[in-house]
């Protein structure tokens, strides 16, 4: 898959979570909840895990370059902005769709290394 396809999709992906603040608020509120319920956090780690696994496995059946390091890098930096959006923001001064162009660019070059 070119990196072009890649750098493209991800501002679409981050403008559909940010369409449905309500389910992203509450995934949120889920995750922090589960910090302090045991049987929550069984339930919803393995959930979160599996997505995970699936996006690994995502990665080199669809050409796309990186591995799990990649994958992780880029699912901590999408939660952390949109829990920036949909909390109280840092308001950095720059247009989202740019910031994950320009991180999901730099992590595809440095995957592609």
């Amino acid at each position: 898959m070119p990196t072009s396809l890649i750098v493209g999709w991800l501002p679409v992906w981050r403008r559909s979570d940010a369409s449905s603040p309500g389910e992203s608020r509450a995934l949120i509120e889920l995750r922090l909840e589960a910090a302090r319920r045991p049987d929550l956090a069984r339930i919803l780690g393995d959930t979160l895990r599996r997505g995970y696994r699936d996006d690994v496995a995502f990665h080199p059946a669809s050409g796309i370059p990186g591995g799990a390091f990649e994958v992780a890098l880029l699912h901590y930096a999408m939660d952390g902005l949109l829990l920036d959006l949909l909390g109280t923001s840092v308001e950095a001064g720059f247009d989202p769709d740019d910031v994950v162009v320009a991180f999901v660019s730099r992590l595809v070059g440095a995957a592609d290394q």
